[in-house]
């Protein structure tokens, strides 16, 4: 049957092409200075020409001030955003609001309480996205490759479509899937072979095994 995926943290045309060629339906842009998947607003805003009427536009951003929001909204033209700090559910409806884009709201998972905290998003935006817990000396919150217990997902509804992310790659969604019952998976690192550098073969090696799934 297979699921939708979303390839984050794209930087280069390559990355783009092979996404694209695969059959992601979202394509994210990181805009965090401590990830290695930085890219300016301008830069993303080229890479996702070719994006545009194809897949969705996804700007990852966290904790965002107006300003910033505001910015990356104008510039890039993003169909969602997502967010990925500690955003409240009234932020997170007011970044919606201000840009007219969808939201994404990651919420980090290390256990079954973790997901609980859903629910108050569920009226404020269009995905939920549910991202293995980062450590507590962490500097980023996303983007650390390590998988939380799929198996608390098992079961679960929410009112709105979900991301599975955090520590997936190529061979190991069929497992995540059916573990989990996702819906929508999220990769960065999976799909990487160095830091901030993906590559256009482990891409497309995702993308096929998750229509697999």
């Amino acid at each position: 049957m297979g699921v939708q995926a979303k390839i984050c943290g794209i930087s280069t045309p390559e990355a783009v092409t092979a996404a694209l060629s695969g059959g992601a339906a979202y394509l994210g842009f990181m805009f965090f200075e401590k990830s290695p998947r930085n890219v300016a607003p301008d830069a993303a805003w080229r890479l996702a020409q070719p994006v545009r009427g194809k897949a969705k536009i996804v700007a990852v951003l966290v904790d965002p001030s107006d300003a910033e929001a505001d910015r990356i909204s104008e510039i890039l033209q993003p169909d969602l955003i997502q967010l990925h700090g500690k955003e409240t559910p009234a932020r997170a409806r007011a970044i919606g609001q201000r840009t007219g884009a969808g939201v994404i709201k990651v919420l980090p998972v290390s256990e079954a309480a973790d997901l609980d905290g859903a629910r108050e998003f569920e009226a404020v935006v269009e995905h939920l996205m549910f991202e293995t817990k980062p450590p507590k000396d962490a500097e980023r919150p996303g983007g650390h490759g390590k998988p939380f217990d799929w198996t608390l997902m098992s079961g679960r509804r929410f009112q709105r479509p979900w991301f599975l992310a955090g520590g997936l790659d190529p061979w190991n969604i069929a497992d995540a899937v059916q573990q989990s019952g996702a819906p929508l998976l999220d990769v960065s690192s999976g799909v990487e072979r160095g830091p901030g550098l993906k590559d256009p073969a482990l891409i497309a090696a995702f993308l096929d095994a998750a229509k697999r799934a």
